[in-house]
């Protein structure tokens, strides 16, 4: 005799909370954040996705900037716990095999956490500086358990050299969550185990090349202030490109903007109807002018080595001259209106195709997969280092970034 369902119903225990919800919630938030940018995405939203309702959240986390704190926290601490060194009596004597370790456990890391890698890209900036500054110090953990074989490897190598050759394998790694190219897991981590050896055997730059956070404040310091001649329009495209970089979109308004570029608030809405239409206008901005110098540089070439040299020469020079466009560009896709949203990614992916096609005729037994990877990781690359790395001004910077870029689309 079988018994119903409403007898099923009341013997069965109650269900209990999964003990690791807390961890859930997180996990499922900052898959969101990197989809759709922390500011686009609600408790409610984050409660649905985990099958929950919105109260049920507040019980673990009291606020959405909560959220984002714990899931930066557990990204980071996976990442130190991925690379965690051996106890020092059984730690390889030999640095490359250690370096070796450390590369396949950050690639089958990467590989792993792709869908939640941008916190580590972009989203991070939303943090207080307290967070922040706890950010930083892990990475900078991160960074040391690479550097220190690896100056073993290449005693010629100073401290500076030797974190900035990690910093660019790490760059690399995280390039893979900055697109949705689809990447085979085993092809995808020994790719990326490649370009990680491919950075750190790379040339570092001479400390001509690399300025100290204080001369590079002194640099910013004697900058003229915005301003002569420009159109008005000019004035507020380039003051809303400046804010946006630094504060972030959300956090900006069109007084702000009005006032950076000295234009009464009121007047803004004469050229630009709202914050999303100057956001806009930056991205097209960027978009024309890299389309514009990636055009120019493939003018006159016919061989696919000298094209794909050529145009990483144009986009590091792109890169580097419009550093604050370029950021906006990267960083503040979800806050674009849908049609420019749409029309802006496909300009994106022509763009990166037509560095995968040279790349393939250049290394035809690459699949067109793996080229997408590799290329990925020298636009990412470029972009990472313009933002990170303080390089002098004498001019060698772009040569070099350019030469290690063509390093990773070698690897």
């Amino acid at each position: 005799m079988h018994a119903n369902a409403a007898d099923v119903a009341a013997t069965d225990p109650p269900r209990k909370r999964p003990k690791n919800r807390k961890a859930q919630i997180a996990l499922v938030a900052a898959e969101l954040f990197c989809a759709r940018g922390y500011h686009l995405v609600g408790i409610d939203e984050i409660a649905a996705a985990v099958g929950i309702s919105g109260p049920a959240v507040y019980r673990h986390f009291p606020n959405k900037y909560a959220i984002l704190v714990h899931a930066t926290r557990e990204l980071v601490e996976a990442a130190l716990a991925a690379t965690e060194p051996e106890p020092e009596h059984v730690l390889a004597a030999d640095p490359q095999a250690e370096l070796e370790g450390l590369l396949t456990s950050m690639a089958r890391f990467t590989v792993e956490r792709r869908k939640v890698g941008a916190l580590y890209q972009w989203e991070w900036r939303y943090l207080a500086d307290e967070h922040r500054a706890e950010f930083r110090a892990a990475l900078a953990t991160l960074v040391r358990r690479f550097a220190e074989p690896l100056r073993r490897l290449r005693p010629e190598l100073s401290p500076a050299g030797a974190e900035f050759l990690v910093r660019a394998a790490l760059s690399t790694f995280g390039s893979l969550t900055t697109h949705r190219a689809a990447a085979p897991k085993a092809r995808t981590e020994a790719t990326l185990h490649r370009l990680g050896w491919a950075m750190l055997r790379a040339d570092a730059p001479t400390a001509a090349l690399v300025r100290s956070a204080r001369g590079a404040a002194a640099e910013r310091a004697a900058e003229p202030a915005p301003g002569g001649l420009e159109p008005r329009r000019e004035l507020l495209l380039a003051a809303a490109i400046r804010l946006f970089h630094r504060l972030g979109y959300h956090a900006v308004g069109m007084e702000d903007i009005g006032g950076a570029a000295g234009i009464n608030a009121s007047s803004v809405y004469r050229y630009f109807p709202s914050k999303a239409d100057l956001l806009a206008a930056a991205y097209y901005r960027a978009s024309d002018r890299l389309a514009a110098s990636a055009a120019a540089a493939l003018r006159g070439t016919a061989e696919p080595d000298d094209a794909l040299r050529r145009l990483a020469e144009a986009y590091t020079g792109f890169a580097f001259g419009e550093s604050d466009l370029v950021s906006v560009y990267l960083a503040e896709n979800s806050n674009l209106p849908e049609p420019d949203r749409h029309e802006l990614r496909k300009v994106q992916r022509l763009h990166v195709e037509e560095w995968v096609r040279l790349l393939v005729q250049t290394r035809p037994e690459l699949p067109p997969a793996e080229a997408r990877v590799l290329v990925h990781a020298a636009i990412n690359l470029v972009t990472d280092l313009g933002r990170a790395v303080r390089f002098t001004r004498s001019g060698g910077a772009p040569a070099f970034v350019t030469r290690l870029a063509l390093v990773a689309l070698a690897a």
